[in-house]
């Protein structure tokens, strides 16, 4: 089985392409849906943020997976030319990549928090959905340990900006704006609404106001930050009386255009939605300045210590090569249990000879198999727990071939066996039911 990432991001990719991909929930459901049914991919998780779009997925084949994706990514956006602006990563290079985002160390914002967030909503997502088997249910589960660890054993949170702080870091630094003077209205009041409230509110400006399609979710941040709360229809009125607008909504379509800022003297934009909130001829309208991704994409700074931002790569490294070496020593499973069914079908077929015979009684027969099945269970033992060590470490030979050529071993059947069967050989416990978070 092949682990692998297909996508793009600010890294690769204008904020434009990125619009034109991103995914809502229903879609990204929809889009695994589709990948599964095709036979290409065997499980997949969708992570669509304003930084990235990208296929997380197991499949029997690199190839054909990436083509079926690059096939999904193609459909929702038919002027796309992935070569130029996408990427792929297999194997190693996935766990690590993924490990790396969860961290926050490859967002606009290095060390930015929300990513953690969201990369747990998008593998929540999947597993209800029912996408997620064992192979990315482990990557993601042992990933979200990774971004926790980052967290908590650095101080990279307290360094690192969000997005919203990142753009009004910008804000102040290349405009003429003062935050505590300033009127600001606020639209959207979903997580990253909540999170710009909550950022300007410590500024204490002048004047704050909410702004939501639900006018109940508007009240209610409101009330929590000590701010008005207006009406979606009212936004046209609130702009003038305005010196700063964010906008972080979910819509699929921009909802500020040019008609609704003509009556603006002087307002600054900061537009951390994707798609963009606003269309592109906002800017164009005398005394507006727009701030979206893109121009906090090009920049964009290494935010957090370098201490911080060391220790966040050590601890990545330390969890990716655990894991590798799990993954490494699983690998041998197939062949162990095997090779102890194969033991137990000696010793099977040894005790049956014994019952033919009439100079034992049962109680000796079942004291002689006990005793033998014992025996046998003390010599594989130290044998199969030494071998997924071996197997574990990096560069490890083959041991699953040398296994099966000195024991003569058939590992076809055990090819497609169950997930029970497998850990009952090597004592794993395995997989059931709705994956929760470990480690």
């Amino acid at each position: 089985m092949n682990l692998l990432v297909v996508g793009l991001s600010h890294h690769s990719a204008p904020i434009s392409a990125l619009e034109q991909l991103a995914f809502s929930d229903s879609e990204a459901e929809a889009a695994v849906g589709r990948l599964i049914d095709g036979g290409a991919v065997s499980e997949a998780v969708i992570l669509s943020t304003c930084n990235r779009v990208e296929v997380y997925a197991s499949a029997p084949t690199f190839h054909g997976a990436l083509t079926a994706i690059v096939d999904e990514l193609q459909g929702r956006w038919s002027e796309l030319d992935f070569a130029s602006v996408g990427y792929a990563r297999h194997n190693h290079d996935a766990i690590d990549h993924l490990f790396r985002v969860v961290s926050g160390l490859d967002s606009i914002a290095a060390g930015e928090a929300q990513i953690l967030g969201q990369i747990r909503t998008a593998y929540d997502r999947a597993v209800e959905s029912d996408q997620v088997d064992r192979q990315l249910h482990d990557l993601f589960q042992r990933a979200l340990h990774t971004g926790k660890r980052v967290r908590t054993e650095t101080d990279i949170e307290d360094t690192a900006p969000s997005i919203i702080t990142a753009a009004l870091q910008h804000a102040g630094e290349h405009h003429d704006l003062s935050f505590e003077d300033a009127r600001v209205v606020v639209l959207g009041a979903g997580a990253m609404g909540a999170l710009a409230a909550a950022t300007v509110a410590r500024y204490e400006p002048k004047g704050l106001t909410i702004v939501n399609r639900d006018p109940d979710k508007a009240d209610a941040l409101a009330r929590e930050w000590q701010a008005e709360s207006g009406r979606w229809e009212q936004l046209g009125e609130l702009l003038p009386q305005a010196d700063l607008l964010i906008t972080a909504t979910g819509a699929p379509e921009p909802v500020v255009d040019r008609t609704m800022v003509s009556g603006v003297s002087e307002l600054l934009i900061v537009d951390v939605a994707l798609p963009r909130d606003t269309t592109s001829d906002v800017s164009s309208q005398a005394g507006v300045e727009v701030i979206d991704l893109g121009v906090l994409h090009d920049a964009a700074e290494t935010h957090g210590s370098q201490t911080a931002l060391s220790q966040a790569e050590e601890i990545i490294r330390a969890e990716r090569d655990e894991y590798l070496e799990r993954l490494r020593a699983e690998a041998v499973t197939p062949t162990v249990a095997a090779l102890r069914g194969a033991a137990d079908d000696i010793v099977t077929a040894e005790l049956e000879k014994l019952a033919r015979r009439d100079d034992f009684t049962d109680a000796q027969r079942a004291t002689v198999a006990a005793m033998v099945r014992r025996v046998v269970g003390r010599l594989l033992h130290e044998p199969t727990v030494r071998v997924r060590q071996l197997a574990g470490q990096p560069g490890a030979p083959d041991y699953a071939q040398i296994l099966n050529e000195l024991f003569a071993l058939d590992c076809d059947d055990l090819a497609s066996a169950s997930h029970d069967v497998l850990a009952e050989a090597l004592k794993v416990r395995p997989v059931s039911g709705p994956a929760q978070e470990g480690n």
